[in-house]
């Protein structure tokens, strides 16, 4: 970064984080990431005052009026969106799956979807079982099995005049490819197309738009970004009021509400709140609105990020007894990797024992590591920071792994 800009003041922000107390390296974090005393402390406040459901005309109700338009505005603010396009609901699966059969019911036989193997089921499984239900044509976007890039040019191919939904993902979840949305969406929208961006792993790690990324619709889940487990769609609300989800017949049918189902966890819309509140706080000296100052912290966050991934990345792939998966140009802080002579689960408990957490597995990229054979030999390990690990800590890690070399 340059002179006079933000910079991350790790040391304070790992002070906001209780659960690092615990004496483990979490390089987890794109399964979830830890939580900051002030997300912490918002849900506990919010659950010790009178809280009720919508609707009502006493104080109590009201204050959760309240805890929804605070949600639903953080939301915008981190995305760029506008709160009355804010959906919130369970996760975003759930959530996706409730778009994916409001959009279904507009398509026809012969229509088509476009999904990647770049991919989280989560944004793949909706969109192929509702297109199979409806006779819709379903066509894959491939991975480059070398570098685990999505090129955007084979779109040029994929997407046709019947195309109505692209599904695609800012960042994948397993390797770290962030593919060029923007190139994509493009695309779909000449021919019609609504595009669908699947933006979890994104949120935590840069700034995000939605207009400029071209996403009708952008998933993002709090427990990615520091807070609670609550997911949220953000479209623009004309386009939300053009469909028509399932719902109960006294709920209400206004936009966003009406894609909403049953009665939601209130007191988690605060660490909603809260989490995006995190987020624009990291640097301490910045000012403006809320989202001028998360422009300034992810810009923070992407570098420090970047500095510790690049310096893990490149330590990693000169071991001789690992080999990482992929080599996306841009990514995000999220690599998998295997060891020679290891299957994945024991490199996970080898990594534990030495007190680093990292997952192992497909992590819910089934059709990525089918693809590059990752899947026959049990899956990898994933390593994924966040804007509290330290150099430290990475240097730890390494350590680590290569110490899994007497293991073999």
């Amino acid at each position: 970064m340059g002179p006079g800009e933000p910079r991350l003041d790790v040391a304070r922000v790992r002070g906001l984080f209780p659960g690092l107390s615990d004496g483990f390296v979490h390089t987890d974090a794109p399964a979830g990431t830890l939580v900051p005393e002030s997300v912490a402390h918002a849900v506990s406040s919010a659950m010790r005052v009178p809280v009720a459901n919508r609707g009502g005309v006493f104080p109590s109700s009201a204050r959760t009026e309240g805890l929804v338009a605070s949600a639903r505005a953080a939301v915008a603010d981190l995305v760029g969106g506008v709160s009355t396009g804010v959906v919130l609901g369970a996760n975003t699966t759930t959530l996706t799956f409730a778009v994916a059969r409001a959009l279904a019911r507009t398509w026809r036989s012969g229509d088509e979807v476009v999904v990647s193997r770049l991919d989280h089921d989560a944004n793949i499984r909706p969109w192929v079982q509702l297109a199979e239900r409806a006779g819709v044509v379903v066509r894959w976007a491939e991975v480059d099995i070398e570098t685990g890039e999505l090129p955007a040019w084979q779109y040029d191919e994929l997407i046709t005049p019947r195309t109505r939904l692209v599904a695609v993902t800012a960042a994948s979840n397993a390797i770290g490819t962030r593919p060029d949305v923007a190139a994509i969406a493009a695309r779909a929208h000449a021919v019609g197309a609504l595009v669908y961006v699947d933006a979890v792993q994104a949120a935590p790690h840069v700034l995000l738009d939605r207009a400029a990324l071209g996403a009708d619709f952008l998933a993002v889940s709090a427990y990615t970004f520091c807070g609670p487990h609550v997911g949220a769609v953000v479209a623009d609300p004309d386009l939300l009021a053009d469909l028509v989800p399932d719902r109960l017949l006294p709920a209400p049918d206004r936009v966003p509400d009406r894609f909403e189902t049953g009665t939601p966890p209130f007191e988690l819309y605060a660490g909603v709140t809260a989490a995006v509140d995190h987020l624009a706080g990291l640097c301490e000296d910045t000012v403006g609105g809320r989202r001028d100052r998360l422009r300034a912290s992810m810009a923070a966050v992407a570098a420090y990020e970047g500095g510790l991934f690049d310096w893990l990345d490149q330590a990693l792939r000169a071991m001789r007894h690992v080999q990482v998966v992929g080599f996306p140009e841009h990514t995000t802080p999220t690599l998998s990797f295997t060891v020679t002579g290891m299957r994945p689960r024991q490199v996970a408990v080898e990594l534990a024992r030495r007190g680093v957490c990292a997952w192992d597995g497909d992590f819910y990229a089934r059709e990525l590591f089918d693809a590059l054979g990752v899947n026959e030999a049990g899956g990898a390990v994933r390593l994924g920071l966040a804007h509290y690990n330290t150099a430290e800590e990475v240097g730890y890690v390494i350590d680590s792994v290569a110490a899994l070399r007497s293991a073999l």
